[in-house]
């Protein structure tokens, strides 16, 4: 308990500087950029388009309203994979200044992984201009996107936090991530319906498949303006709860020895 309110303390203290970090990842990543802040917009607008004249083809009998269905997935899963990866060099590319002054050495991961979640909040945009044109209505749901994002950004703190240890010790390790992330995508169901694929593959990534979940709140609230079910939403709570209990924990365990290899 006291290693509990010890924790919150620092992260109390260090919140400025990590307001500041995240400020400054999202001034560089619109620098010298022609559209700045709207290119968090048009993006996933674009690619949204080009997957919606593929896709749809296959799957318009299948999926009501398909553009809102797939960038409501897609949109949850890029926030996934851009904190995660963003996180996963969030220690070995801040040696420089860890081996000049003290700074508790988790800013600088929760930082990449809130600085993600300021785009996937700027997407909000795309996804607004994408239901107005398609006419899927606003619901009153919709109130409930901040609960979804706290969970996403639970998980994907943990994913981060786990990810950019194993970086400080094996460098190889986005290597394979890269793959894991590639496979990762297509098993959960972004531009196809789950009820497409065989009974025990659907059944697997029901159960064990945590951006499922995330996805499926998503558009549940977005697109069908209903409240995810209990398996659902409880789901999503536990995949990010436990996600970053093990990060945390396997993070904090394995702090001490990261100068020695940075």
């Amino acid at each position: 308990m006291n290693s509990l309110k010890f924790r919150i303390k620092m992260f109390q203290q260090y919140k400025g500087l990590i307001g500041e970090l995240v400020s400054r990842d999202i001034k560089l990543k619109y620098r010298r950029s022609f559209l700045g802040y709207i290119w968090s917009i048009l993006n996933p607008l674009l690619v949204m388009t080009v997957m919606t004249v593929v896709f749809s083809a296959m799957f318009k009998r299948n999926i009501e309203n398909y553009p809102v269905y797939l960038l409501a997935g897609r949109m949850t899963f890029d926030f996934f994979t851009a904190s995660t990866n963003a996180a996963m060099n969030s220690v070995t590319g801040n040696a420089a200044l860890m081996k000049k002054t003290y700074i508790p050495k988790y800013v600088f991961t929760v930082s990449k992984v809130t600085s993600a979640l300021v785009d996937f909040v700027f997407t909000l945009g795309a996804l607004f201009i994408v239901i107005i044109v398609t006419r899927s209505g606003f619901y009153w749901t919709m109130l409930g996107l901040p609960v979804v994002f706290l969970q996403v950004y639970l998980f994907c703190l943990g994913v981060g936090f786990l990810l950019a240890e194993l970086n400080v010790f094996f460098r190889d390790i986005k290597y394979i991530y890269r793959a894991m992330t590639t496979a990762w995508m297509y098993m959960t169901p972004l531009f196809y319906p789950i009820e497409s694929l065989p009974d025990g593959l659907a059944t697997f990534i029901k159960v064990f498949n945590p951006m499922y979940y995330y996805v499926a709140e998503m558009r549940d609230l977005v697109l069908y303006g209903r409240w995810p079910g209990p398996r659902i939403f409880w789901g999503g709570w536990f995949f990010g709860i436990l996600m970053m209990a093990i990060g945390l924990y396997a993070f904090q365990k394995n702090k001490d020895r990261f100068i020695l290899y940075i």
